[in-house]
């Protein structure tokens, strides 16, 4: 069959992209009841076409219901929820048998694909900042502190609903600080081209995300 590990693995890290789903792990599950992707079992997807809903209960028992279209994606999951079992990421072994893929393959695989040392966690971390960024850069410019300070809570409000995290957890772990910074500072808009000039967009990078790279570079 088509499903190797690596294809499966793959198929996860994508999801993770596009999602900021958490890996999940066997621990929390059978502790808490709560899920990441790793640990989702069938029941907790639901695909139409290219349509794919996930309904899980995720850390802290919060409700998660995440929809995506992808067509690619939906044949691959539909494949992966066919295989006997309730695990719906499973893969099969040279052998023919379903095994099913854990947190620990998804870091391996990340760190042998990249060959830097990047785990599942980054993934969140990355679309934590993306979305500040976005809602950063929509907000007019103020010298008002109280203004200021009522916009990074309102972007920490955001990045939190979209990740299923608490305000604080956000500022702490997810969003960079450098980003808060420049926005303090109104200086976010020194790493976006002037005028109407649109940023070229590299291989396997979104304008923004070029955006936050020139940030993050500049700030290292």
């Amino acid at each position: 069959t088509s499903l190797s590990e690596n294809k499966v693995l793959a198929t996860v890290v994508n999801l993770m992209e596009h999602t900021s789903i958490r890996v999940g792990n066997a621990g929390y599950e059978k502790l808490y009841g709560s899920y990441g992707l790793t640990t989702l079992k069938n029941k907790h997807v639901t695909i139409s076409k290219e349509a794919i809903r996930f309904s899980f209960k995720g850390k802290k028992g919060v409700e998660h219901t995440i929809s995506i279209k992808n067509k690619k994606l939906a044949r691959i999951i539909r494949q992966c929820r066919d295989i006997p079992g309730k695990e719906l990421f499973q893969y099969y072994t040279p052998e023919g048998d379903a095994k099913s893929i854990d947190s620990g393959m998804v870091n391996n695989y990340i760190k042998e694909t990249t060959q830097a040392d990047f785990t599942a966690k980054d993934f969140r971390t990355w679309a934590g900042s993306i979305q500040a960024l976005e809602c950063f850069k929509v907000l007019e410019e103020t010298a008002d502190a109280a203004t200021i300070k009522k916009n990074i809570v309102e972007v920490l409000d955001t990045v939190s609903s979209k990740l299923g995290n608490t305000r604080s957890i956000c500022k702490k772990y997810y969003v960079h600080p450098g980003l808060i910074k420049l926005y303090e500072e109104n200086r976010l808009k020194d790493f976006y081209p002037a005028g109407a000039a649109k940023i070229k967009t590299k291989v396997g990078l979104t304008a923004e995300e070029q955006v936050l790279m020139r940030t993050l570079k500049k700030r290292v």
